[in-house]
């Protein structure tokens, strides 16, 4: 009992004050053959350091890092180069070992570059205010969700078909105590109409644009539908660089703006730290979770940083909290500052066109070997083939020869036998004409 100094009669009295049974009772909710799984895992005994090591690195060492063989993969998480100059001054020990401003007033710093964050998010989104950060991605969209059940006194949301299936279901597992989850169904490459979903109960339509299949998305009608019947248009972005070429979100009318940052400063590092944004119109301030920085003087006249609005658990009651998110990745977003601010507005508009072209080229060159189709007739880096045969298993044969081809459209939706022939594919700035052509020959020598 050294490290567990609960007793028996503690355990006891806790589940009863919540009105279970036993322990048990509070994983009701994860699915059964999930929990079934728990017992078939053959783990090892207790190793010693050493020899926790050397397992863990020959485990490793079975992985394929993207950076070494071309990769096209994206789905939610791109490979991007990232200046070497971000990772020096993130690590300089002022930054790194200042994780978040408890003691705001001493923490100028901090809160000058989270000010600053800030500002980028709310130009690059379009919209009026930004957070200093979230978790990432699906959390993201989660905490927009709930937002707008608060801001609309309503309990539906209705997510796009086109919405990553991660993002929809972090979002059903965090707000199904709080409303109801409505998913429209999936249909690649096409934009299936959602308003006849939307009425007098609906809080909010979700929809992403580029999709998971790498669609862009015209909000404008969508927006236009929500708000007729009284709902919000929250708008998910997981490509952030597309936003250097196409129109912001919050110009076509959504009302919340939620993505993914890491594209930008961040690499893949095997699935995070990653980092969340957000961003939403003035009026809805006050409901917006996380932390706002803002701008002041002192009492010499001299510029300085507050934090405006902090409505997380932390700071607040629990009951009055906007958000029990407890961290704004702030080291992640300090990269992602950086990034953006080495690059410049005509830097990540290039960026973007560069990212585009190379996509487009790619596309045209896959789609011309027999059998190939492509899914998405408009996209930005990011596009869906549908292949003659299972993409899955094509995805593992060329792995097997040194290329990642991209994601498998039923590694996402495993349930959905529709999609089982559809590989999501992206190209970015970091793959070469010589990748290309190792991809297009490769997949044309395996289909026949």
């Amino acid at each position: 009992m050294r490290f567990l100094p609960l007793t028996k009669d503690d355990r006891a009295a806790m589940l009863a004050t919540i009105g279970v049974r036993d322990a048990d009772a509070l994983f009701r909710d994860v699915p059964g053959p999930a929990r079934a799984a728990l017992a078939s895992y053959d783990l090892p005994d207790a190793k010693g350091e050493l020899e926790v090591e050397r397992i863990l690195s020959r485990l490793a060492k079975r992985n394929v890092a993207a950076g070494d063989v071309p990769s096209f993969c994206g789905a939610g998480a791109y490979r991007h180069h990232v200046p070497a100059a971000v990772d020096h001054l993130i690590q300089r020990s002022e930054f790194l070992t200042s994780y978040t401003p408890y003691q705001p007033e001493i923490s100028q710093g901090t809160l000058q570059y989270l000010f600053e964050f800030q500002t980028q998010v709310a130009l690059l989104m379009g919209m009026e205010v930004a957070n200093a950060s979230l978790y990432d991605g699906s959390t993201a969209t989660s905490e927009a969700v709930l937002m707008a059940f608060r801001l609309t006194k309503r309990g539906k949301a209705i997510f796009s078909g086109g919405i990553h299936p991660h993002y929809a279901a972090t979002t059903e597992t965090i707000a199904n105590l709080h409303g109801k989850v409505v998913r429209a169904p999936v249909a690649p490459g096409r934009v299936a109409d959602l308003t006849s979903m939307i009425d007098e109960d609906t809080a909010c339509v979700i929809v992403q644009t580029p999709d998971v299949f790498g669609l862009i998305r015209d909000l404008k009608p969508i927006a236009e539908a929500a708000h007729a019947k009284g709902a919000l248009l929250i708008a998910v972005v997981t490509e952030v660089v597309s936003l250097g070429l196409v129109e912001s979100p919050g110009s076509q009318g959504a009302d919340i703006v939620v993505g993914e940052g890491q594209s930008i400063g961040n690499g893949l590092s095997f699935g995070g730290p990653y980092l969340g944004l957000f961003a939403t119109r003035e009026k809805f301030v006050r409901q917006m979770p996380g932390r706002l920085v803002g701008e002041t003087t002192d009492a010499g006249g001299k510029r300085g940083y507050v934090l405006t609005l902090s409505t997380r658990e932390q700071h607040i009651r629990r009951d009055k909290a906007t958000s029990n998110i407890c961290t704004n990745s702030g080291l992640c977003a300090l990269a992602f500052s950086i990034h953006l601010s080495l690059l410049g507005e005509d830097g990540f508009a290039m960026l973007a066109r560069i990212n585009h072209a190379r996509a487009s080229a790619l596309a045209d060159r896959l789609e011309a070997i027999a059998g190939v189709k492509l899914v998405t007739p408009n996209f930005f880096n990011e596009f869906t083939l549908r292949l003659p045969r299972d993409a899955a298993e094509v995805v593992e044969t060329l792995a097997g020869r040194g290329l990642l081809a991209g994601v498998p459209a039923s590694r996402l939706m495993p349930a959905n036998r529709d999609v089982r022939e559809l590989l999501i594919v992206a190209a970015t700035e970091t793959n070469t004409d010589e990748d290309c052509a190792a991809f297009a020959g490769a997949l044309e020598e395996v289909l026949k």
